[in-house]
Formats: structure tokens, C-alpha cells, sequence
């Protein structure tokens, strides 16, 4: 898949689970749990050692858009596009990784905070970005102040979006899509309960649908 058609894949779907993985041999059964419970991509973040095998295995998961999360370092990107990523997400905006990120054309969703930062995206040629964390940085109000301005740009955000507060994310238009973990929690994942991931991730995609 390009940048392109990942980025258009992932604005369909609307939610982009965040995914901690201890234990690499339980990705694609999470994956799967995800897709059945209608949510069909994901982030593996490479907080863990077993993070980038995490990655390696959903991206065998058909119809899963897999994906790695923390990616904070041009070595990272090359070692997740080598592992099967089909998308890249940062906790901040580097340069270099994104430029990287473009040289494989694998899309890159790079943290942003600032306006600043927001136009150093736009400048890369970037028009989707990760709020983060949401909110700390005043959810949603911020993001309709930011969108004001920077109209051609579409946000995720990330931290503190919930059940409580999805609808109200997506049914504003400049939000591209959301970021969250409580889908498939760690605890979750450690014990094997899958279909836990499956029953909250089905409620979460109804909800994602009913904001469209």
C-alpha cells in the first residue's frame, strides 16, 4: 500500500487502536480481535522489546492495516518498514523521520502540539496529524481553534479520547480519525482476553459509525 491509499484505508475506519505488546506471540490473536470486532487497523508500539516482532506479526493478519507507534528515529522507520508497517505514528515532529518515512512512501502520522509544529507538517507535505496528548493540550476546543486557520489539515487525536467522548471527536470535520488503548488494554492482552478486545471494540466502531 502507498501513503495514499493507507491514509485513505485508515480515514474509513476512523479509530486507531493503540497496542502495547509484551508478549509478540499474542499480536495477530489481538489483530484479530480487533477486525472481528470491527475495527481493522492498529498501531504496535515500540515501547516494548517485543514491539517490532508485534508489528512483523499483524502485518500478516488479511484485511488488518498494521501499523507502529513511538517511532522516534530514522532507524526505527526502516526497521518497522521491514517489519511490515503500513503506517507510521510519532509522539512528536522530526524531520528526519518523516523525511524517511517518505523516501519508503508509508504514511506517517507525526505528534503535534503547536501551530508551529502543525505548519513544519504541512511544509513536509503532510495534510494529516496526531494531536498529542489531546488532552492536555484542551481536547477538542484546541483542535477547532487550530483547524480555524490550518482548514486543509485533519487531526488524530491521541490520549484522553474515550467512549465518553468519541462521538463528539468525530463528528467534527477536522478530525481525520482517533487514537485511544482502551479497546485492547494491556492487562487485556496479557491475559488472552481477546474477546473482551472483540465486545469493546464493536461498541467503539458503532459509535465511530454513528458520528459519521
Amino acid at each position: 500500500m502507498t501513503a495514499t491509499s493507507t491514509l485513505a484505508r485508515l480515514a474509513d475506519i476512523r479509530i486507531i487502536p493503540v497496542i502495547t505488546i509484551d508478549d509478540a506471540a499474542k499480536a495477530s490473536d489481538v489483530a484479530a480481535a480487533l477486525l472481528a470486532g470491527g475495527i481493522a487497523c492498529g498501531e504496535i508500539t515500540l515501547r516494548t522489546p517485543d514491539g517490532l516482532a508485534g508489528v512483523a506479526a499483524i502485518s500478516d493478519v488479511v484485511g488488518f492495516v498494521g501499523g507502529a507507534g513511538t517511532v522516534i528515529t530514522v532507524d526505527q522507520v526502516d526497521r518497522c518498514v521491514d517489519a511490515g508497517a503500513q503506517f507510521l505514528v510519532c509522539p512528536g515532529f522530526d524531520d528526519e523521520v518523516v523525511e524517511r518515512a517518505q523516501f519508503h512512501d508509508i504514511a506517517i502520522l507525526p505528534g503535534v502540539a503547536t501551530a508551529t509544529e502543525i505548519q513544519r507538517a504541512m511544509k513536509a507535505g503532510l495534510d494529516v496529524v496526531k494531536f498529542f496528548p489531546a488532552d492536555r493540550l484542551g481536547g477538542l476546543d484546541t483542535i477547532k481553534a487550530l483547524a480555524a486557520p490550518l482548514a486543509d489539515v485533519g487531526f488524530v487525536p491521541s490520549g484522553g479520547v474515550n467512549p465518553t467522548n468519541i462521538v463528539e471527536y468525530l463528528a467534527h470535520p477536522a478530525i481525520f480519525a482517533v487514537s485511544g488503548s482502551w479497546m485492547a488494554t494491556r492487562a487485556a492482552i496479557a491475559t488472552g482476553d481477546f474477546d473482551s478486545i472483540e465486545r469493546l471494540s464493536r461498541t467503539a466502531s458503532g459509535l465511530a459509525a454513528g458520528a459519521k
